[in-house]
């Protein structure tokens, strides 16, 4: 978050992808979580109109965070108003999410654009 509010310019990105953070299981740690309204509003500050949001998880808890969090945004809008946008097929296939695919996990990809 440092680099985010003293290092990056308002409207600086055209897009920002955030690809299986920690999910942090346990509750506890919740509060440790990369997805939460403080980093969604500076990060959205961060963002060009247009700009693209792009999260993937394949913690189901987490993604459900995810979509609440950014869903309630008021910079953003879900261009998948039903809920989680099918996977992009131009999005590689990270280390984590293979494991996670390897464990039977269900991938669920997030698209917002900044308002």
């Amino acid at each position: 978050m440092v680099l985010l509010r003293d290092q990056i310019a308002p409207a600086s990105f055209d897009g920002l992808r955030i690809y299986f953070p920690d999910p942090w299981p346990k509750a506890r740690h919740h509060k440790r979580r990369l997805i939460q309204p403080e980093f969604v509003a500076l990060a959205a500050s961060r963002l060009r109109p247009g700009a693209v949001v792009h999260c993937a998880t394949d913690w189901e808890p987490y993604a459900e965070q995810m979509l609440e969090v950014l869903a309630a945004s008021p910079d953003l809008e879900n261009l998948h108003p039903d809920g989680y946008a099918p996977r992009p097929d131009w999005r590689p296939v990270t280390k984590f999410e293979q494991q996670g695919l390897d464990k039977g996990h269900v991938v669920q990809d997030l698209l917002f654009r900044r308002r």
